[in-house]
């Protein structure tokens, strides 16, 4: 007898059912029209790289996490983000494209880190960066499109978190601190889980720093306060240094520009403990947390990268964007109970009660979809007790039944699943009708 294989599925991997996948590419088709609507063009670029295109990119972390593996004698390694392959492939094309280049990308990358709640080995990252330009228009920019993509999604709750690197970069350059920079950023990113006296320990243990030193680092980190008292405190700390204080010109104009956009201004937030663990942002810095689940971590991240592509061409290719964490807001959404409960792309179903009737079935549905609706028709003359358990199952909103009876009046059934209302329509008023009941579906 045959020995059948197990079907299972790899530690921190996961298959996506049409109940899953149906709101996953709603959530991307919906970030690439808003990513669209700023003049962003889509990318593609491969899933394998040489290795030495991506170690040491990201940081230590990022390189241990990397799948890594030798095929035809070759080094190469599965993409952790989708910024260092963009750095690359901007290196490569850039002369063709022109700049500023402002692209978007939707790519599934790898990381080997341990799994957890709405967090895979294998996950799907939703980017946009602009490359070419030091420009803090383009930083703004770049706030914007993550408001109008939470917005756009169905969030109001939300919260942006926003600092500046060269305010670090230029309170490293104050103390002398410049060499251990990777290490004062791992330590601060540990900040909101571990507390300020672990990272003031961690950065005097790994970073090497005296008691001192740290608590000023801590100082700066932590300030509270409005936003206009928080950038009065950072302009006194950093008075003098030209890095640390371009830093805290740049965020004034951010929350200038916010306040005559029109944004809310609780939406957006000064944040300066905020440091973004990878070592290739070098300015504005982006975090997006919803106010009823803050736990679940950001959903959407980014900041201003202005030498990553310099590891590839001597041409200055300066960028800045973000990245939607997709599986994490798709977690956060199931848990918050703002995705329907479906497993099919179409609202309507038509039945099948009798076989010689099968072409007109067919081409009801072809008419409606060539009017614009997605219409599936059951493929077999069951009992219609059966159609209707089928259509329940899957979440279709309509079901359209016709017998005999129906046909000879020129006429069909249509039942609305969520209320039981069936209602007898004429053929020449059935568009009409059911683009009515779909309508009235959405504004719900």
């Amino acid at each position: 007898m045959k020995k059948l294989i197990e079907p299972r599925t790899l530690k921190g991997f996961r298959d996506y059912l049409p109940a899953a996948m149906i709101p996953r590419e709603q959530l991307i088709e919906t970030a690439k029209s808003v990513y669209r609507s700023y003049g962003f063009s889509p990318i593609d670029t491969p899933a394998l790289e040489y290795t030495e295109i991506l170690t040491g990119k990201g940081g230590e972390e990022s390189d241990k996490q990397m799948f890594r593996f030798e095929q035809g004698g070759r080094d190469v390694a599965m993409r952790f983000d989708l910024t260092v392959p963009f750095a690359r492939f901007a290196a490569q094309n850039i002369n063709e494209l022109g700049i500023p280049f402002k692209r978007y990308h939707v790519g599934t990358v790898w990381r080997g880190e341990r799994p957890q709640k709405g967090r895979y080995r294998e996950f799907v990252q939703c980017d946009f960066d602009t490359i070419g330009t030091t420009s803090n228009s383009a930083d703004i920019e770049t706030l914007f499109i993550i408001h109008d993509l939470m917005v756009k999604i169905g969030f109001s709750e939300f919260t942006i978190r926003i600092n500046n690197r060269m305010i670090l970069n230029g309170l490293l350059e104050i103390l002398g601190l410049q060499a251990q920079s990777a290490e004062v950023l791992r330590a601060l990113d540990k900040l909101p889980k571990i507390g300020p006296e672990a990272v003031i320990k961690e950065m005097r243990g790994q970073g090497r720093l005296t008691q001192e030193q740290a608590e000023k680092v801590i100082s700066l980190t932590t300030a509270q306060g409005s936003t206009a008292t928080i950038l009065n405190s950072l302009e006194q700390q950093l008075s003098g240094n030209a890095c640390g204080e371009q830093g805290v010109q740049y965020l004034r104009e951010i929350f200038q520009s916010v306040e005559r956009a029109g944004i809310p201004g609780e939406r957006i937030v000064l944040d300066p403990s905020i440091a973004r663990g990878l070592d290739y942002y070098t300015g504005t810095i982006y975090e997006t947390f919803l106010n009823q689940l803050p736990g679940i971590g950001s959903v959407c991240s980014g900041g201003r990268y202005d030498n990553l592509a310099e590891l590839f061409t001597t041409q200055a290719l300066p960028g800045v964007g973000a990245s939607l964490g997709l599986d994490r807001l798709l977690a956060a959404m199931q848990e918050l109970n703002l995705l329907q409960e479906v497993s099919t792309p179409a609202p309507i179903l038509v039945t099948q009660m009798d076989k010689k009737y099968t072409p007109e079935y067919l081409r009801l549905a072809r008419n409606l979809r060539l009017n614009g609706l997605n219409v599936e028709v059951y493929p077999d003359t069951t009992a219609i007790k059966k159609q209707f358990k089928y259509a329940n199952r899957h979440g279709f909103k309509i079901v359209i039944v016709a017998g005999a009876d129906e046909f000879e009046k020129q006429e069909w059934q249509v039942k609305e699943l969520q209320t039981g209302t069936q209602t007898a329509v004429k053929e020449v008023a059935l568009l009409e009708f059911v683009q009515g009941l779909l309508t009235s579906e959405s504004a719900k």
